[in-house]
């Protein structure tokens, strides 16, 4: 099981970050990622119903540690979905808007305060009753959600656990978003927004820097400056960097673009 999975969750992991690469637009983003992340979470059941576990044990394993890591991705990129769908233009009314949202996973987070104490510190002494199929307590604090699951492929917690891995992942979104919102708003020297993705900034970025346009400027300086200029946070740049190394094919994609898109101009304006 071991195997399957985790070759599974790096194949999604990786088509995840392609798409990252691919595509701007984070709303068209998601809603080519969560049909995968869907049919992932197929293939996976598929392989436990005609599998099985070996002893409870793994089942808890599975149930508790690994089905989750999947099923938050489904559900942080889902919600990520709704918040930018329903997201405000006004700056002002996008911080209220934010904050409202962060609110939502204080409230979720404070009704569900013992079962984060018991995930959170590593207990397992119940473990048997929330993670094992065909067992549950109505004392525990049961999501609506696990009477609706197929009982051979749920148990009346593994989606609990998704939704803290997956909450904590959407906090550290919205927070991003309110400090970039702050930025913009305390920024009057540029209007200008970057509206490309952050994997193609860094690329254009490192590639000024391997040019020395910046004289010896640090790298770290140069990402910073853009990141100012630009309205963006761009995050760890330097994993972003790894990434676009370990490309099998075109690893220069955004200049490349770039590229072709000057010649298309050059070539539109000669036609005039």
């Amino acid at each position: 099981m071991d195997k399957f999975y985790n070759e599974t969750l790096y194949r999604l992991e990786a088509e995840i970050k392609e798409l990252e690469i691919e595509t701007a637009c984070p709303i068209q983003r998601i809603e080519k990622v969560i049909p995968i992340i869907i049919l992932c979470l197929s293939e996976v059941k598929e392989y436990v119903l005609k599998n099985g576990f070996k002893n409870i044990d793994k089942e808890i394993h599975f149930f508790k540690n690994q089905k989750p890591i999947i099923v938050s991705k489904l559900i942080y990129y889902n919600a990520i979905y709704k918040i930018e769908t329903k997201k405000p233009n006004d700056a002002k009314a996008i911080k209220k808007y934010l904050k409202e949202e962060l609110g939502k996973l204080k409230k979720y987070f404070d009704n569900n305060l013992e079962f984060y104490k018991y995930y959170r510190t590593n207990n397992s002494f119940i473990d048997e009753k929330l993670f094992v199929r065909g067992e549950h307590d109505i004392k525990l604090s049961l999501d609506t959600i696990y009477f609706e699951t197929d009982h051979r492929f749920s148990t009346s917690h593994d989606y609990k656990v998704a939704k803290v891995i997956a909450n904590d992942l959407i906090q550290l979104y919205l927070e991003d978003q309110l400090n970039n919102n702050s930025k913009k708003k305390n920024n009057n020297s540029s209007t200008l927004n970057w509206t490309g993705n952050k994997t193609a900034l860094t690329e254009l970025i490192y590639a000024l820097y391997s040019q020395g346009v910046f004289g010896n400027a640090d790298i770290k300086v140069i990402a910073k400056t853009f990141e100012s200029t630009f309205n963006i946070n761009l995050g760890d740049f330097y994993h972003t960097f790894m990434e676009l190394k370990s490309r099998k094919i075109n690893r220069t994609k955004f200049l490349d673009s770039l590229r072709d898109a000057l010649i298309k101009k050059m070539d539109e304006q000669d036609e005039k």
